[in-house]
């Protein structure tokens, strides 16, 4: 086997090898010697059918399909006595394939870059300074109370968190419009349901009342001929309800699975699970500025094989998250645009670790990783269960690895970083969009 290498541009490499006739020629002839014994011709008898039959028939599918096991197989020789590392697939292209002359092909492909780390002591993190507190913990059992509130009917004035039962019809320009108009429309108030200005004009109505309301629909508005246009709505209310919140005893602890120790057991339960979540908010924002901090103060070359990968992947992600159970034959095909950036920051973002664990000599925790299982496992009903899975799931106990792999890099980056804490509070690490 001869092979040259050459640089095309970038990252991009072009092999060109030659593999000698003899070889190719001896696995097609064997190859084609198999067919003889097993197919079934007209007219002749079972491993009787003469070797030109043979040839004339499947020579030419023959030689191909050996080709590509010959490219693919020579390939993988030639890199690892050139030393080079691909990334992703090649492209073979046969230069030449004819009986009794030697194959030639080309081999197209992308290379890992060459990384170099720097100024890993400039990135900076805010870590956060923040407890679960007792008001923490009755703010979540007031969202508990609203997770199993009623409703009781009433003739007050609404506000906000009431629920009125309504009949609308909308105008633009003085003409009704599509999905302008309904009747027996139940709406909580506060829950963000219509275009912005619609629940504040209705709030502090009555039973019985009517009223007419003007309001501008957004101008990134999904329907493109009511962008930014102004609205009236005849507004009719039929009922008003406002939430009853179910008593906090015994019986509320038990609709959430604590059978014994009632309220104080309940709360120690939401005690301990608000404490892991923050745990993990808290890792999760440390994580993602260290991240951020090796992106600003590091590039690397992107090979596009990679990203294109990547892409595949996000849009097999999307598919999953918003196809159901439709065939996914039938669902479009996401542009690539879509996904472009953040893949391109997934790829980096590896790249980039994978320097760091290599240059530090990092090998899986097997600790680390017994410690994130058994984390993830306290979420369920019986973590044991979920453990024991993910021990006998290989697939899984991998996943689990890279996971803790790429934990152990982020806390070397975070070791030499510049890390201010910062008091905080669990609103603000839980729900940062809210703040």
């Amino acid at each position: 086997m001869q092979v040259s290498v050459e640089t095309t541009k970038g990252l991009e490499r072009k092999l060109t090898i030659s593999v000698p006739a003899e070889k190719v020629d001896v696995e097609v002839k064997n190859r084609l010697r198999h067919i003889a014994k097993t197919q079934k011709i007209n007219g002749f008898r079972p491993g009787k059918v003469p070797p030109s039959v043979i040839q004339k028939r499947y020579g030419k599918a023959v030689r191909q399909e050996i080709a590509g096991e010959v490219m693919q197989r020579n390939f993988v020789e030639a890199i690892v006595a050139e030393k080079i590392n691909p990334a992703g697939r090649p492209q073979f292209v046969a230069k030449s394939n004819e009986d009794g002359q030697d194959l030639e092909f080309e081999a197209t492909f992308e290379v890992y870059p060459e990384v170099e780390l720097k100024d890993l002591d400039k990135i900076t993190v805010e870590r956060p300074d923040v407890d679960v507190t007792d008001k923490d913990i009755d703010e979540m059992f007031i969202t508990l109370q609203k997770q199993h509130q009623t409703w009781k009917e009433n003739k007050r004035k609404t506000k906000k968190g009431d629920k009125l039962t309504i009949d609308f019809l909308g105008r633009v320009d003085g003409e009704e419009f599509e999905g302008g108009k309904a009747e027996g429309f139940e709406l909580e108030l506060g829950a963000g349901r219509m275009i912005p200005g619609f629940e504040k004009e209705i709030t502090g109505m009555k039973v019985d009342e009517e009223k007419t309301i003007s309001v501008t629909f957004p101008d990134d508005y999904h329907a493109e001929n009511l962008k930014g246009k102004e609205a009236e709505f005849d507004i009719k209310v039929h009922k008003t309800e406002g939430p009853v919140l179910p008593k906090i005893d015994d019986e509320f602890a038990k609709l959430f699975g604590v059978e014994d120790g009632g309220v104080d057991a309940l709360r120690d339960e939401v005690s301990k699970n608000m404490a892991r979540e923050l745990s993990q908010a808290v890792k999760t924002k440390v994580k993602e500025q260290v991240i951020n901090g090796l992106l600003e103060t590091n590039s690397v070359d992107l090979p596009q094989s990679l990203v294109a990968q990547e892409i595949d992947v996000l849009r097999q992600q999307a598919l999953q998250r918003f196809g159901g159970q439709m065939d996914p034959k039938n669902l479009p095909e996401l542009p690539a645009e879509m996904f472009q950036e953040q893949a391109e920051r997934r790829v980096k973002v590896g790249l980039l670790l994978g320097e760091v664990i290599k240059q530090n000599e990092l090998k899986v925790d097997e600790a680390k990783v017994t410690e994130l299982i058994e984390s993830a496992a306290s979420a369920y009903e019986d973590p044991q269960e979920v453990i024991e899975y993910y021990k006998s799931n290989q697939e899984m106990n991998q996943q689990m690895q890279n996971v803790a792999l790429e934990e152990q890099a982020v806390e070397v980056l975070l070791a030499g970083a510049k890390v201010k804490d910062k008091k905080s509070n669990f609103k603000d690490i839980m729900n940062p969009e809210a703040k």
